[in-house]
């Protein structure tokens, strides 16, 4: 009982409380009606702003993705015509090359076309012929020199002979001689 007794007081409490500040809790709750009130509209405001930056992300997205693929295509762009102009000095590298060779092969061209086919056959007919008639010359000239030397060989065989007998007869000669200016002397 001590209980119910206690519960009561503890009501009567309340209710002299709730007495004394129901004009407060009033206010307070008009006040946060008030609040929460003023808090929607400020939610509906702030939906409404994140709406509008949301699209406006999504355009601004949109435009990025077109401005990134932009951005690639002009880096891609960029290393193709580096790439061609390396290949454009490589190219006129070759070119350089090409004209150096090209104006050799006219060079060479020109010195064989000076040599002139048609000419230089006719010419190498009438040089065989030449050669010919000099290879008989000289086959007569050689056999006319063989004959020579061996003319010439005879003829100093023929001398050697001939001084052999010279000298044979010089012994003789040279006795005849002796006796001669022996008679010379014998006559004198």
């Amino acid at each position: 009982m001590l209980t119910a007794n206690r519960l009561e007081k503890i009501m009567e409490l309340e209710e002299n409380l709730r007495a004394q500040y129901q004009d407060k809790i009033d206010a307070r709750e008009k006040e946060i009606e008030a609040l929460r009130a003023e808090k929607d509209k400020l939610k509906a405001d702030m939906q409404a702003t994140i709406d509008k930056q949301l699209e406006q992300l999504k355009e601004l997205s949109g435009k990025a993705a077109i401005n990134d693929r932009a951005e690639q295509q002009v880096r891609e762009l960029t290393n193709r015509s580096e790439k061609q102009a390396t290949e454009i000095g490589e190219l006129k590298k070759r070119v350089k090359t090409m004209q150096k060779d090209l104006q050799e092969v006219r060079e060479e061209n020109k010195v064989l076309n000076h040599y002139d086919p048609p000419r230089m056959k006719k010419n190498l007919a009438s040089n065989k012929k030449k050669l010919a008639e000099q290879t008989k010359a000289n086959d007569t000239l050689q056999k006319a020199l063989n004959q020579a030397k061996r003319e010439n060989a005879e003829f100093e065989q023929k001398i050697k002979e001939l001084e052999a007998k010279l000298e044979e007869l010089q012994p003789a000669e040279e006795g005849a001689e002796a006796a001669e200016q022996e008679e010379d002397k014998a006559a004198a």
